[in-house]
């Protein structure tokens, strides 16, 4: 006895059909499941085994091998519990559907028959469409996110008796949903930039580096506001596209983190790991890997706060993400590339007490103690950032004042402004902003007069630049005489961009 269920799973963020074969022969009773299973996947005997009786179905007792294929990858997750129990009443005879060759099922099992929502729906199904299959079988959770694929009948069940229904009768009302109208049905974040008092020059360089993608350095002492403000670079990027949303949402889909009954991640994601984080945990890993935390920001923010606590390779490995926008992880079996395109933001202290060069608290730290802080940071990773910003200590009077700053959507719409010349002046040739510029690019749209570079020549000379600053300068006043829709880079663009580059300066010099 021989049945076949088509069903699917993720590798990476992609999808790729699985089928699940059932053959059942005489001999002692027994339940075996080949194909490379992880521990999830062979512990659906059991849940498989439950539901069968609690819905009122008798298991056989035969010999049961369970064989799922392509057998040479990895199977991992509980999905196949569904497409198991459903095979096994095929090949014992107790239903008969002609919808089963053409009906993909997934989904686990609770030993009560229940069906509960797996990981990756949406990732299955624009897979599953690509390679034109029509009925898909799925959990109700997992019903409006599945469905932002069009093109497949979508059957969300919430029991194994419905699904067997659905099977046998062919009778049923797909689930829908538009995906415009659900992009655009909440795109709101909780936060503003309106809510931060004082702290005006450092939100300017936060709109400079939204505008031009650019990564970027907070120091300052604790408590001046370095998570708030990072927290809301998010609500001034601008508006995520259908594209974005729908490549966010599988990241976060098959990474088990899209909420409950949730379509799309429509809003930048911002993530902050915490500095005792591994390596794995930042790129992303394990036996079958899966995204680490520079892929869940994709599109989005990455905070890594108190930058220098982080171990050291754990931020080396940021290199490769940060110039490439994609993370490549190999193993023995198998190499897997996930997206990664984000925007670094970082904070730290200006020394290990805080208060280095601070006006109202005296710095206890000696000029070697912060070196060596500083030095946690290497030079190639600091060479990736390009803007180093000083955040001082809020003063009282500007926390009391009741005038408001510009709101984010305010700001928002100068970025976005500032990000279509770019998309402009960038056409065809695959960058879409400023901080994605190499040195041809440079040379190309960079181009500045005497003045502007007599005045860098000064900064390098006088405040101690080192010559990797050079470029860096040159992007971001790119970026600011884009904010202002200058044709041309200016003195005064020059200018600003020279202050963001705080920690360039021979600090020695201030002690």
């Amino acid at each position: 006895m021989f049945s076949k269920i088509i069903s699917a799973a993720v590798l990476g963020i992609e999808g790729y059909v699985v089928e699940v074969e059932i053959h059942m022969d005489q001999g002692l009773p027994s339940f075996h499941t080949v194909g490379l299973p992880d521990g999830a996947v062979k512990e659906s005997k059991e849940r498989v085994t439950a539901a069968l009786k609690n819905a009122g179905f008798s298991l056989p007792r035969k010999r049961i091998t369970v064989n799922l294929a392509p057998a040479d990858i990895r199977k991992e997750g509980s999905a196949f519990d569904l497409p198991m129990a459903v095979g096994i009443l095929a090949a014992s005879g107790q239903i008969k559907s002609q919808y089963l060759d053409e009906t993909v099922i997934l989904g686990e099992l609770s030993l009560d028959g229940q069906v509960r929502a797996v990981r990756g729906g949406l990732s299955i199904s624009m897979a599953l469409r690509r390679e034109q299959y029509k009925r898909m079988i799925i959990p109700v959770e997992n019903a409006k996110e599945t469905a932002m694929a069009q093109g497949l009948e979508i059957h969300p069940v919430e029991t194994l008796q419905e699904a067997i229904d659905l099977l046998e009768s062919g009778e049923g009302t797909p689930f829908h949903v538009d995906p415009k109208a659900v992009f655009n049905q909440d795109g709101r974040y909780g936060v503003d930039f309106q809510e931060v008092k004082g702290q005006e020059h450092v939100k300017r360089a936060l709109e400079v580096a939204a505008a031009g993608g650019h990564n970027v350095l907070m120091i300052g002492p604790p408590g001046s506001g370095k998570t708030m403000l990072a927290k809301r670079i998010p609500t001034i990027l601008p508006e995520m596209t259908l594209e974005e949303a729908l490549e966010t949402t599988q990241i976060h889909s098959v990474s088990g983190l899209l909420p409950p009954d949730t379509a799309l991640v429509v809003t930048r994601p911002f993530r902050s790991p915490h500095h005792t984080i591994s390596d794995a945990g930042l790129i992303g890993g394990g036996q079958v890997p899966k995204p680490g935390e520079v892929s869940l920001a994709h599109y989005g923010v990455l905070f890594l706060d108190e930058l220098p606590e982080f171990r050291k390779n754990v931020l080396e490995v940021l290199r490769q993400p940060m110039e490439d926008g994609r993370v490549t992880i190999s193993r023995a079996a198998l190499a897997i590339t996930f997206p990664a395109a984000f925007m670094l933001v970082s904070a730290m202290n200006p020394c290990p007490c805080g208060y280095f060069s601070s006006p109202t608290h005296e710095c206890a730290c000696t000029l070697q103690q912060v070196q060596r802080y500083r030095a946690r940071i290497s030079g190639p990773l600091m060479d990736r950032i390009d803007l180093h910003v000083d955040v001082p200590a809020v003063k009282f009077r500007e926390l009391s004042e009741e005038r408001w700053g510009d709101t984010s959507e305010t700001i928002r719409s100068r970025v976005r402004v500032s990000r279509d010349r770019q998309l402009h002046r960038f056409r065809g040739t695959g960058l879409y902003c400023n901080a994605h510029m190499g040195s041809r690019e440079i040379r190309r749209f960079c181009r500045i007069d005497e003045s502007c570079d007599a005045l860098l020549g000064k900064a390098i000379g006088r405040l101690g630049l080192s010559a990797r600053a050079y470029d860096r300068i040159l992007k971001v006043g790119r970026t600011i005489a884009d904010l202002e829709n200058a044709d041309t880079i200016q003195s005064h663009h020059i200018s600003e961009a020279i202050q963001y580059r705080s920690m360039d300066r021979d600090f020695s010099r201030q002690m």
